[in-house]
Formats: structure tokens, sequence, C-alpha cells
């Protein structure tokens, strides 16, 4: 679609959000319980697509992307009526008399930008959101993920009329035209280059910006941690998607006396999940396109790889990798990984490996794996970090109830069930003033009466 195209589609949607057609609770309802039936018929094209793209198994694509997109539907069909509601909140006695309440009204007409590594569920998460909180919305998909994006556009646009809901494909020229564009509310979902220029783009119009980005997310092992449970966790977190997940574990520091002990259960525990041969493993998915295949490969340093990285060109696979002996000047720490090489780093005392992970961005995700309280404490009241877990790793973005998002570099702004809501909602302040009385207090000219009574009202 040209400039004047998206031009037209913008005075469509703004007219149609103008009419009140996706204001009430009901119509909000119908709207998500009409995606939500959408999906349930579309559930093995979307499969279908996922492996297509990214060579995601079906059980993969449903426990990862179709199944958690369900879950925040039913999450919001649920709360819904909750979360549109007026609510009164105490009134200062110097505004006696009056009610005070919170209203929550969505912005308008929301752009959201998803990326390719899981373009069902970032794409339909944060839709869900905007029409339950009552928006129109343009959808871009990310081009990297062709089959999906084509499925997803032929879902919304079965079931929503381009005024109330848009889908746009293509590639770098559709994003920088959308970007051109006035909207009422930015949502990306990607890498922090683009981030900026979103960021950038959305400042010409003072547009408020939700950006979920990535970065390094750290996995420390304490000496105290259940090694053969925290491996079995670290290798379903960071090799799920081909470790193309922007919470996987970036990395693992681990305490210097349990790094042999440790090394052998992930190489133990990658055999168990995928294999002897994992690039013949059919569950065992793809990296993206050529670019990130070879930039992956480029990251593997052989001389400290200690397990995996075979790898097939015309399939675009690599196994999974371990890296030992690392440190933070190799090639594999200067930027996200995003593939499967989980590179192993060690630290002396708790105290260093806090400091190790202060001194660097703050990371979307942090995991700690220990049994010991104390250092979960101070893990959790020393590290910056968007989200994470103890004793596990990627599964706190699972959850409707709990927020998501980054801080600093890798992002800002969270969703998901009730912060997804009000991500995509402004809440106005608003007090009723009754009009059967009128207190002078106020109004000038002022005395000393007048003076005292404020004092005592506002103190």
């Amino acid at each position: 679609m040209n400039e004047s195209g998206l031009r037209r589609l913008l005075k469509d949607q703004r007219r149609f959000f103008a009419s009140g057609a996706t204001l009430s609770c009901h119509s909000r309802i119908q709207a998500l319980i009409t995606l939500k039936n959408t999906i349930l018929r579309h559930k093995k094209d979307l499969a279908a697509a996922l492996y297509a793209d990214l060579g995601k198994s079906e059980t993969e694509s449903y426990m990862c992307e179709t199944g958690l997109a369900l879950s925040e539907l039913d999450w919001m069909l649920r709360h819904l009526k909750k979360l549109t509601r007026e609510k009164t909140v105490p009134t200062p006695m110097a505004q006696f008399a009056a009610r005070s309440f919170r209203s929550p009204a969505p912005y308008g007409t929301v752009l959201i930008m998803s990326p390719w590594n899981y373009p069902v569920l970032l794409t339909l998460d944060p839709l869900i959101d905007a029409l339950a909180a009552g928006n129109t919305a343009v959808v871009k998909p990310s081009a990297y993920a062709p089959a999906a994006s084509l499925v997803l556009k032929q879902m919304i646009e079965e079931i929503f009329p381009p005024e109330y809901v848009a889908v746009i494909t293509g590639g770098r020229a559709e994003n920088q035209a959308l970007l051109g564009q006035r909207f009422d509310k930015i949502f990306f979902t990607g890498g922090s280059a683009v981030g900026r220029q979103v960021l950038y783009s959305a400042a010409r119009y003072l547009t408020p910006v939700t950006l979920e980005l990535g970065g390094k997310s750290p996995c420390i092992v304490d000496k105290s941690a259940r090694i053969p449970l925290a491996a079995r966790r670290i290798v379903f977190g960071k090799y799920l998607n081909c470790g193309q997940t922007c919470v996987a574990p970036d990395y693992i520091l681990c305490h210097e006396d349990i790094k042999e002990e440790l090394i052998f259960a992930v190489k133990k525990e990658i055999t168990r999940q995928f294999g002897r041969y994992p690039l013949g493993n059919p569950d065992y998915g793809k990296i993206i396109n050529e670019r990130h295949f070879h930039r992956i490969l480029g990251l593997i340093d052989p001389q400290k790889l200690v397990w995996g990285g075979e790898y097939e060109e015309a399939s675009l696979r690599i196994a999974p990798a371990v890296m030992a002996d690392v440190t933070w000047k190799d090639a594999v720490m200067q930027e996200e990984i995003f593939g499967p090489v989980l590179p192993i780093l060690t630290y002396r005392s708790l105290e260093q490996a806090i400091r190790f992970v202060e001194s660097r961005p703050h990371p979307l995700a942090l995991y700690l794996f220990s049994e010991e309280k104390a250092v979960q404490k101070k893990v959790l009241s020393r590290c910056r970090f968007g989200g994470g877990c103890i004793n596990d790793t990627v599964i706190h973005l699972a959850g409707s109830a709990m927020p998501f998002g980054g801080v600093g570099e890798s992002g800002m702004g969270c969703y998901h069930g009730k912060e997804g809501f009000l991500e995509f909602s402004h809440v106005r302040s608003i007090v009723e003033k009754k009009t059967w009385m009128d207190l002078p207090v106020r109004y000038q000219p002022y005395d000393k009466w007048k003076t005292q009574i404020m004092k005592f009202f506002l103190r």
C-alpha cells in the first residue's frame, strides 16, 4: 500500500473510531469472541505457517504461540467488564462536595508492529489488548515470516473490515511509510536498532510508544542449585525456537566450582531433549533466514566449542552449541545471540556476578538457579531487568496476570492482561462537582478566615 492509500486507510479508521462503534463493552467482547473463533478455525493453518517459516512443530506452535494467544483472549473475556468500569476514588475534603473517578478511554487508532520469531503470538497478543481497550488497529507483521503473515492477514480480513483492523504486509518500505503517519499509539516488538527508529519517528507527533525489545539475558547458576534440573530447564528455554526467543537465556554465569558439573549436565540434557543428532530431529526448528544463519555461525569460536554446533546450510539448521571458557571480550558476548549458542562464563562470588550483570545494559529477562533464599533476595534486590524466573526459564511471560516488558535498553512499557488493557488506554482522572452547594473558600478576595480553613484541609 502506497502513502496515499495509508492516509485513506487511517482516515477511514479515525472515522470508524469517531462513530463510537468500538466503544461499548459489548462490541469489544463480540470482537474478541469473533477473533477467538477464527483462531480456533485456523489452528492448523497457523501451525503449517509456523512450520514453513521457522520449522516449529505443531506442539511447540500451540504451546508457545496459538495456545498463549487463546489464553490471553480467555483472560480478557473474563475480566473485560471489570476493566472498562469507572473506578471511584477518594475525594479530598477540600473538594467537597464531589465524586472523583478514574475512567479508561482508548487511544484511537494504533499501530502494531510484530517480529518474525513468534509471528502469531506477538501479533495477536497486542491486538487482543488493543481491541479490548476499544481501539482500531493497523497491524504490520514481519516480512521475514511470510507464511504466518499471510495466514494472519487472511484471518483478520475474514472477520474485520479494514476501517476496524487492517493488516499491511511488506518490508522496510512499508515500515517506513507507516512510521511516517500519525497514529495515536505505536506498539513495537523487535530489535533495539529498529526500536530506536520507531521512537525517533514517534517523536514527530509525540505519539506514545511501547517498545518490547531484547538484550543479553543472563542465567545465574549458584553453587546451591540442583544442577541436573537446572540444566534441563536452561536447555529448554535456551534452545526453544532454536534460541530465537527474546527472553531466552543468552548466557550462563555460573559459580566456578560447579562449572564442569553444569557443562556435563547441559550436554546430557541436550541429548535427552533433542537426541544424539539434533539436525535429524523433526521437532527441532530452523534459523529464519540465511543472514541470521551466517551471523550466528560467526559467533561460534571453534576453540571454545565443547558441544554441538553442527549445521546444515541447505535447511538453515544449527545444532545446539555450548561454549566454555568464554570471556566478556569474545564475539559471542558483544551482541544478543538470538540463536542456539550457549556461552558459559564463571564467577567467584555472588557480588562479582551481580557487578557483571549490572555493568551492562538492563536485560529483558534474568534467570537465577539457587536453593538459598538469601541469594535469591540479593539478586532480585540488586539487579535491574524486565522480568524473569527463579529456578526456571522463560515461563514468566506465559501468564496474563503477569505484566511483560523491558527496562532501559530492553524496552519500555508492558502488556498482558490488565497491563495490556491499560497500555492501550488513557486513564482519565475526572471530578464530578456537585451543584447543590459551593464553598466560597477558594474564591477571592482572600482573608485570614479563608486561609485558616484552607490550611486545615490541605495538610
